[in-house]
């Protein structure tokens, strides 16, 4: 777990570095291959009912399918909704028959509200993560911290993102914890057990119970309806998340459980793993987002390179041009009268 919170706050601050290796880029291929199965692609659709019932629908940068693709997509999606049907259907069997690891003392429609309820709280924090990571990149004065886009997105803005942004690495130590307890107490809810005299749910084979019983079920749920989703409502509507008071809430949450000094041992090895590799602050090979604004508004004269440029209109009497570069210091007359420059010309240097 340590490890985890010091890898997470140092990626926060130096992402070059952490995805210009060969284990991002495993991790990227690992990745891609789970979301090429379709298990999860139910969250494409969730994302894009919820972009088009806002009024923005979600616009991909891919190109358009044809129809074998849309077929092979969709059909994927319909068998990633069918699995998480099952995955309910057979959780909430399990519940209600008190056929999981729950506590004996938790009634079966408790244990219900808690799902959900906790779920809520890991969507929260997924999100806000996506959120948090996709606004710090932003310039500060799109970052809401002169109240442009409300209270709650000028306080989380100033709490996050003082003393270069110390705090969003708080905030990550407090998320995990978070997540793990949440994590924790839905595996209790939702882990199947059945007792040596207990029938099979559904009346399954006993190899399919088998499956039942490790808990993947419950995994498959939590992953689409608490993560996944979540992520992706964040990647395409940060600011939303980043404004909203229950993220808010959480934040500062967060950022308590983080000041109880539970996994401050995170901090020794973000630095120790910091100074081994000598990794800098992304800003030190991009900038900031101030100085790659600035950067892209300069003149590029190199642009112009095989491309042909406008005629300039200078009038009837235009400048005469000379390539000569003694012609500056042996000329002792004024240029612009030499060169007939008209008076009311455009301002331009006729002795270069």
């Amino acid at each position: 777990m340590l490890l985890s919170f010091s890898r997470s706050f140092t990626v926060c601050h130096v992402t070059m570095y952490s995805v210009n290796n060969w284990f991002a880029l495993i991790t990227v291929w690992t990745a891609m291959a789970i979301e090429f199965s379709g298990i999860l692609h139910i969250c494409y659709i969730v994302q894009r009912s919820v972009g088009w019932m806002a009024g923005q629908p979600i616009e991909s940068r891919e190109p358009p399918k044809n129809i074998y693709q849309n077929l092979f997509f969709y059909g994927r999606c319909a068998m990633s909704l069918a699995l998480l049907c099952l995955s309910f259907a057979v959780t909430f069997v399990a519940i209600f028959e008190r056929k999981t690891t729950v506590w004996e003392s938790v009634p079966p429609v408790a244990s219900v509200v808690i799902f959900f309820l906790l779920m809520g709280c890991i969507g929260i924090l997924e999100g806000s993560q996506i959120a948090y990571f996709a606004v710090v990149k932003m310039q500060k004065s799109e970052q809401g911290q002169d109240g442009s886009m409300g209270y709650f997105a000028k306080k989380s803005a100033r709490i996050l993102f003082s003393n270069n942004n110390h705090n969003l690495a708080a905030f990550l130590v407090g998320r995990q914890l978070c997540v793990v307890s949440c994590m924790f107490f839905i595996a209790r809810i939702t882990a199947v057990k059945l007792e040596p005299d207990d029938d099979n749910i559904f009346g399954v084979p006993d190899w399919m119970q088998s499956i039942f019983n490790t808990g993947l079920l419950g995994a498959v749920i939590v992953a689409v309806v608490a993560s996944v989703s979540w992520r992706l409502l964040a990647s395409a509507f940060p600011i939303v998340f980043f404004k909203n008071p229950l993220a808010y809430v959480f934040l500062r949450l967060c950022l308590i459980l983080e000041m109880t000094g539970i996994l401050h041992g995170a901090w020794v090895i973000a630095f120790v793993i910091k100074k081994v590799t000598g990794v800098k602050r992304d800003e030190f090979y991009i900038g900031t987002a101030e100085e790659r604004a600035a950067e892209s508004m300069e003149d590029d004269n190199g642009r112009a390179a095989g491309h042909l440029i406008a005629a300039l209109d200078v009038g009837d009497n235009p400048p005469i041009q000379s390539f000569d570069g003694m012609d500056d210091e042996e000329d002792t007359q004024d240029p612009d009268a030499e060169a007939g420059c008209p008076t009311n010309a455009f301002p331009i240097d006729c002795s270069k």
